[in-house]
This record gives C-alpha cells, sequence and structure tokens, in this order.
C-alpha cells in the first residue's frame, strides 16, 4: 500500500519538474561530447532570431576587421575562454522548462575540477520551429549577461 502511494505521489509531482527532454538535446548538443562554438557557420541552422542577428553582425566584423577580435571573443555557452572538456562533460547537468514552443534550458557545470569561479550557470531559451527546437538565446546566470543584448560594432574602425 505504502509503495503504491509513493508511486502515485512521484507519478503526480513529477510532470511538473523540470527535468531534461527534446530542448535540453539541443543544447547538449554543444557541450558532449566535445564543446562546440556556438557562433560557427556550421551550427546557424540551430538558431533563431535575435541571437543569429548578433551572429551576423561578429561575421560582418570579422570579414571587415580579420586581424582584429570579433565581437563574440568567448564561447557563449561556456561564458569563458578556457576549459576542461573532461571536467565539463562530467559535471554538467540539465534541466528545462516548457511552455508551448518556448523552452528555457539550464546549464549547470563547472570549467575545471577546482575553484569556485570555474562554476557555470547557462539559460538557453528555444522555439520550436517546423517541430525542431532552435536556439534564440544565450544569458549567462553567473556573469549577468545576455548574448542578443551584446553590442557588435560591425564594419566600425577602431578609435
Amino acid at each position: 500500500m505504502r509503495l503504491t502511494v509513493l508511486v502515485a505521489a512521484l507519478s503526480i509531482a513529477l510532470p511538473g519538474a523540470a527535468v531534461a527532454g527534446p530542448a535540453s538535446d539541443a543544447v547538449k548538443f554543444f557541450y558532449v561530447p566535445a564543446v562546440k562554438f556556438e557562433a560557427d557557420e556550421q551550427y546557424r541552422d540551430r538558431f533563431t532570431e535575435p541571437v543569429t542577428k548578433l551572429f551576423e553582425l561578429n561575421d560582418q566584423a570579422t570579414k571587415t576587421n580579420p586581424d582584429q577580435v570579433a565581437c563574440i571573443d568567448f564561447d557563449p555557452g561556456l561564458d569563458a575562454q578556457d576549459f576542461d572538456q573532461k571536467t565539463v562533460s562530467k559535471t554538467l547537468k540539465l534541466s528545462e522548462k516548457l511552455d508551448g514552443d518556448n523552452a528555457q534550458v539550464t546549464a549547470s557545470f563547472s570549467l575545471f575540477s577546482e575553484g569556485d569561479d570555474s562554476k557555470r550557470e547557462m539559460l538557453w531559451s528555444l522555439k520550436k520551429i517546423n517541430g525542431k527546437w532552435k536556439i534564440s538565446d544565450i544569458a549567462s546566470k553567473t556573469s549577468d549577461w545576455t548574448l542578443s543584448a551584446l553590442e557588435c560594432m560591425a564594419g566600425q574602425t577602431p578609435e
């Protein structure tokens, strides 16, 4: 009897809980088995506006001033440039919250095995378009920035 009550209670509680699912799989792709640079052109089909506009401006800046650092000079999914792949893979935890054709996926992980400053919490915003989850934005809860809000002065010459 107690086991039946426990199973019933868990089945009621779990549907509302934040767990990993299809939207999380779209995010996991960028972390394992190897970290991938989100702004890379080969992954553009996995994104949608507003973040695709920043990627286009980043491309323009790179073409206009190839010897200078472009707008995106770090890995947005990591909120860092340096990391240990084994540590990221081992510590990665994903949870998602769905709201119709929108999802929020939280990725928590460590960049390195030691140091409190290596812990990261990233919030990925996704939209379901034609049955596929596409990333519309990435935000760092750790460093308090949002990718779509970053400024990119494409084609402008530095002073």
